[in-house]
């Protein structure tokens, strides 16, 4: 590809990893952190991928993340537990909190780990990735700062939070949900502003509240939920769970990254893992999973050249491509990239 140049999954893990590190970031947060960034990069969710590295760096020097941070975790029960991110990378907050809870499910089969005084996340699919790995169930959501107008609102007060539901397959192929409330994701109307081309009818309003295809105009008002109503409830019910749940912030008490990056998001989120081999054994799991997937790709198609895909099909398709061949990255940024990482 024009512009791109081809790395190994290794090298870029690394790169990643040494550019949070010449920031400040401790080596071990700061693997935490690559490794859920280049996962999302592999699985082709570039705008949740190492483009956010260098925006990370940025909140850091400005002091928007502590890269010191303290990241404290507070068991409550044996399958509760609650992680204070002190105002860390989100990354490190959501990769320490998803492994307490891979702990803590080992033990008793199922738990639940909230967050909060964090920031950016990144996606959830690669937190879900590994939990399918780990052969556990994962329900998950963040919240975020307002980007959205509750249903029959007109101002923002609501954010786009996403909620990932998922589920191990037992060939390695997993049904990973990964979606957000949004008919598109904020990052894609960004990629469209930076690449100077206008958005489809029906992703956003305008300041007034108007449709609009122009990213600029997008970003100053509002992004239109999906499936009206529904995904509006969706999205508030996410942020109870997210922040009101975790005692974090939540609505309109988040910071915006992106309108002020020194100061803290405040974002909350939440993970619950759930052992299928505690509740029907790991055969029938298995079994019924494999039966479930074979109903659902094996619908009739409306259109013989469109495949019926299962949630998270494409990505995970994507990430074993990029781990065979490696990730093409645009050149710009994997330089950028590279001159953070070289201190």
């Amino acid at each position: 590809m024009a512009g791109t140049e081809t790395i190994d999954v290794p090298s870029l893990t690394r790169l990643a990893a040494d550019a949070l590190c010449c920031a400040g970031v401790s080596a071990e947060d700061a693997e935490i952190s690559a490794r859920v960034l280049v996962d999302a990069e592999t699985m082709g969710i570039r705008t949740h991928g190492v483009i956010r590295i260098p925006q990370y760096v940025d909140r850091v020097r400005r002091g928007g993340v502590d890269a010191n941070a303290a990241i404290r975790i507070d068991r409550k029960a044996p399958s509760l537990a609650i992680v204070d991110g002190a105002n860390g990378l989100g990354t490190a907050v959501g990769g320490r909190a998803l492994a307490a809870a891979l702990e803590m499910a080992a033990d008793t089969g199922i738990a639940w780990v909230g967050c909060r005084h964090s920031n950016h996340c990144g996606a959830m699919a690669p937190y879900a990735l590994r939990a399918c790995d780990a052969g556990l169930v994962l329900v998950a959501g963040t919240n975020a700062s307002t980007t959205m107008i509750p249903w029959g609102g007109s101002e923002r007060r609501m954010g786009n939070n996403p909620l990932c539901i998922a589920a191990p397959g037992g060939d390695g192929a997993h049904v990973i949900l990964d979606m957000a409330m949004s008919v598109a994701a904020r990052g894609k109307i960004r990629a469209a502003q930076a690449e100077g081309t206008p958005i489809p009818e029906g992703w956003a309003v305008d300041a007034s509240g108007l449709p609009t295809t122009d990213p600029a105009a997008a970003l100053a008002g509002s992004l239109l939920a999906v499936g009206g109503y529904k995904g509006s409830g969706l999205s508030l019910a996410v942020d109870m769970l997210s922040g009101v749940l975790t005692g974090a912030t939540f609505l309109t008490d988040i910071s915006s990254w992106s309108e002020a990056p020194g100061a803290p998001s405040g974002l909350g989120h939440f993970f619950l893992l759930i052992d299928p081999d505690r509740l029907l054994g790991a055969q029938a799991f298995a079994t019924a999973m494999e039966r479930f997937k074979e109903i659902v790709a094996g619908t009739p198609r409306a259109d013989a050249g469109t495949p019926v895909l299962l949630p998270g099909q494409r990505e995970q398709e994507r990430r074993r491509a990029a781990l065979r061949d490696g990730v093409d990255v645009p050149g710009d940024l994997l330089a950028a990239i590279r001159k953070l990482a070289s201190g």
